[in-house]
C-alpha cells in the first residue's frame, strides 16, 4: 500500500507546485512587501532559526478563510480575517516547534505503523463521510474496501493519508511521553467532587468603600511609582481607539417575517406532496454547511441547538416534518429521522428573514450614497457632511485592539481591524456591511498597546491604591462588628452599628455567591468555619466581610463512588490536555521567534498609499 501511496506522489506535487505558484504570483502582484517583490525565500517569521515563508502563511490563511466561508455561507469581516491570519501564524509556529522537538527526541514513524493506522484508525473527517457509513454509522469494512480500490490510488488519497499519519503518529508518541504516569488519585477526585457538591449558606455583612471614602485616601507619587515598577507586566494592555460610526440598518418588518414563514409553509407542502426534502434543502436552505448534505444535521445528543429548535425537534415523531419553527436564525423546517433516548438524527431547512426586495433596494441605494460621499476620505468634514445630508445618526464609541467594536450591544464588523490596521486619526473607513446593515467609521484617536508609561498609567494606579487603602480603613469597623456579634448575634450587631446583614442562597466552592465576584477568601471561609460561628474580618478586593455560616451540606460519598470511574476518565483527559498545553506554551516561551508580520503589513500599506 505504501508503494501505491508513493506512486501517487507526483500528481500531488504537481498540484502543490501549481498552488504555490498561484499564491506567489498573487502575493507579488498585490504588492504585499511594498517595493520588494515576494520570493520563495521571503520569510514572515523565524522559529529558532527555522524560516516560515510569507507564502506559507498567506496560503494557510486563505485555506482557513475558505473553510470558514464554506461553513457559514458568509464572507468574513476584517476582524475575522485578522483572527484567521493570527490563527494561521500561530499554527505554523507551533508546527515548527513540534518538528524541532520531534527531531530533538528522535521520534519517528515506521512503515508498519503508517499502514496499520491507515487501515484501522481513519482520520476524523472520513468518519463523517456518508459514503463510508452504513445506517448512519461508520463502516470500517467499507472504508477498508475503499482504500484497496483503484479510486483511492488514482485520487491520491493514499498519499494524503500517508502524509497525514506521518504528522499525527509522531505527535501522538510525543504526547504519550508527556502524559505517562498521569493518574488522578481518589483523594484528588473526591476533593474535586466536593468542590462541586459541598454547599454552604451564610449570613454576611459587607463593608464596601463608597466613592467618598475612596476619594479621601491620599496616595503619594512615590507609592504610585513603586507600584508601577513592581507591576509593569500586569499593566500591559491592548491598543485603544475612539471612533465615530454611522449606521444604516436593514429594518426587518412584520411583513418580511410573514413572507418568509409563508415560503416555509409552501416548501413543506411541496415535500408532503412528494418532493425530496434533501433536494429542497440543497436549493433553498440558507445553512450552507448542512445544505450541501441535503440538510443533514447528523446524529447527536440534545444540547446542540438553540432551545426553540430543540423543543420543536423533541416533539416530532420519526419521519415527521415540523411546521415552520422560528429561532434567532430564521424559520426552520425540521425532520426527525430517528430517536434513541436523547440522541436525535435530524435534517433541516433554514430560511433567513430578510428585507423585502424593495426595502433592500432602498437600503442599498442609501449605502451607495454614503460610500460615494465619505468612504476612504482623509478629510474629517466629509464624514460629517455625509451623515447630515443622509439624515443618519453618528455614535462615538471606544474599541479595544483584537476585539470587535460593540455599539448598543451590537457587534460592528471590520471597524476594529481597520482602526488598528494603520488608519490615521481623521480618516474615514471603507463601507462595511453584514446581514444587519451597513457601517462606516471615522477614526478619532488611537493609542498603541503595550506597557503604558508611568504618566499614562498613574491615574489608574492612583485609583487602585486609593481603593485598597479605603478597604483597609474598613477593617477596624468590621472588627468592632465581629466582636459585637460574638456577644449577641450578627443581626443585632448590624442593627447597632448600622451595617446591613444579608443572607446568601446556597452555593458551592465553584459557583460562589451570585452577584458577589472577587471574594474568594469569603468562599473559602464559608467551608472552613464551624456552623453558627461569626468570623473575624475577611479582607477581599471588593471590601471587608464578616460572615456566619448558617448551614452546610457535605457531598454524598456513595454518589461520588458510583460515578468515580467516569470522573477519573474525564479528569485524566483534562490533565493530559493541560500537560500538553503547558508543554507547548513552555516551548514557545523558550523559543527565539522573530515575527515580521507588522513589518510586512506596514510595507503593504506604503505600497498601497
Amino acid at each position: 500500500m505504501l508503494q501505491s501511496m508513493r506512486a501517487s506522489a507526483k500528481y500531488i506535487w504537481i498540484f502543490i507546485v501549481i498552488a504555490f505558484i498561484g499564491v506567489f504570483l498573487f502575493t507579488e502582484s498585490s504588492g504585499l512587501l511594498g517595493r520588494a517583490p515576494v520570493t520563495p525565500t521571503t520569510d514572515v517569521a523565524k522559529v529558532n532559526g527555522e524560516e516560515i515563508l510569507v507564502t506559507q502563511w498567506q496560503q494557510l490563511a486563505q485555506q482557513l478563510e475558505q473553510q470558514r466561508t464554506q461553513a457559514t455561507g458568509q464572507s468574513v469581516s476584517l476582524d475575522e480575517r485578522k483572527q484567521i491570519e493570527d490563527r494561521a501564524f500561530n499554527q505554523l509556529v507551533e508546527e515548527a516547534l513540534m518538528r524541532q522537538e520531534l527531531r530533538r527526541r528522535d521520534i519517528t514513524v515506521t512503515d508498519d505503523e503508517l499502514a496499520n493506522a491507515a487501515k484501522y484508525d481513519p482520520p476524523p473527517q472520513l468518519l463523517q463521510d456518508p459514503e463510508l457509513q452504513t445506517n448512519g454509522q461508520f463502516d470500517l469494512a467499507k472504508y477498508q474496501r475503499f482504500l484497496a480500490s483503484p479510486t483511492a490510488k488514482q485520487s491520491g488519497m493514499l498519499y494524503q493519508l500517508e502524509q497525514y499519519y506521518r504528522g499525527v503518529i509522531p505527535q501522538q508518541k510525543l504526547y504519550e511521553q508527556l502524559t505517562v504516569g498521569i493518574w488522578p488519585s481518589d483523594a484528588l477526585l473526591w476533593r474535586t467532587y466536593r468542590d462541586a457538591h459541598d454547599s454552604a449558606q451564610i449570613s454576611y455583612a459587607a463593608l464596601v468603600p463608597n466613592d467618598q471614602q475612596i476619594a479621601a485616601q491620599k496616595v503619594s507619587d512615590d507609592e504610585v511609582r513603586a507600584y508601577y515598577d513592581a507591576h509593569k507586566k500586569e499593566l500591559e494592555r491592548p491598543g485603544h481607539a475612539v471612533v465615530t460610526v454611522a449606521t444604516i440598518r436593514r429594518v426587518i418588518t412584520a411583513a418580511d417575517s410573514a413572507a418568509v414563514r409563508a415560503h416555509a409553509v409552501a416548501l413543506r407542502d411541496r415535500i408532503l406532496k412528494g418532493e425530496k426534502f434533501e433536494d429542497i434543502a440543497k436549493s433553498e436552505s440558507a445553512d450552507s454547511a448542512s445544505a450541501v448534505r441535503g440538510g443533514d444535521l447528523g446524529r447527536g445528543p440534545l444540547g446542540r441547538f438553540v432551545p426553540q429548535f430543540e423543543d420543536a425537534a423533541k416533539a416530532l415523531k420519526p419521519g415527521e416534518i415540523s411546521q415552520p419553527v422560528l429561532t434567532p436564525f430564521g424559520y426552520h423546517l425540521i425532520r426527525l429521522d430517528a430517536r434513541n433516548g436523547d440522541t436525535l438524527a435530524l435534517h433541516h431547512i433554514l430560511l433567513r428573514i430578510a428585507q423585502s426586495d424593495s426595502d433592500a433596494d432602498r437600503t442599498d441605494r442609501l449605502a451607495d450614497s454614503l460610500s460615494k460621499m465619505a468612504a476612504n476620505a482623509e478629510q474629517p468634514a466629509r464624514f460629517d457632511s455625509a451623515v447630515k445630508a443622509l439624515h443618519l445618526t453618528a455614535t462615538r464609541a471606544e474599541v479595544t485592539e483584537g476585539q470587535p467594536l460593540v455599539v448598543s450591544g451590537q457587534d460592528i464588523p471590520s471597524v476594529s481591524a481597520w482602526a488598528f490596521g494603520g488608519a490615521k486619526p481623521g480618516e474615514t473607513s471603507d463601507l462595511f456591511d453584514d446581514e444587519n446593515g451597513y457601517y462606516i467609521a471615522r477614526l478619532e484617536s488611537v493609542t498603541p498597546g503595550g506597557v503604558p508609561s508611568l504618566d499614562q498609567a498613574k491615574n489608574d494606579i492612583r485609583a487602585h491604591l486609593a481603593r485598597q487603602k479605603a478597604v483597609q480603613a474598613l477593617v477596624d469597623p468590621a472588627r468592632k462588628l465581629a466582636t459585637a456579634a460574638a456577644g449577641s448575634s450578627l443581626e443585632q450587631a448590624g442593627q447597632i452599628l448600622n451595617t446591613p446583614v444579608a443572607k446568601s442562597p446556597a452555593f458551592t466552592r465553584l459557583t460562589g455567591i451570585p452577584g458577589r465576584p472577587g471574594i474568594e477568601q469569603v468562599i473559602g471561609a464559608s467551608f472552613a468555619l464551624p456552623v453558627g460561628q461569626v468570623s473575624m474580618p475577611i479582607v477581599t478586593d471588593a471590601g471587608v466581610f464578616v460572615i456566619r455560616v448558617d448551614r452546610r451540606a457535605e457531598a454524598d460519598r456513595k454518589a461520588w463512588e458510583a460515578q468515580k470511574t467516569t470522573q477519573r476518565q474525564q479528569a485524566m483527559q483534562a490533565m493530559q490536555q493541560a500537560r500538553i498545553q503547558e508543554f507547548m506554551q513552555s516551548l514557545r516561551a523558550n523559543a527565539k521567534i522573530t515575527d515580521r508580520r507588522k513589518e510586512i503589513e506596514e510595507a503593504q500599506r506604503h505600497s498601497n498609499s
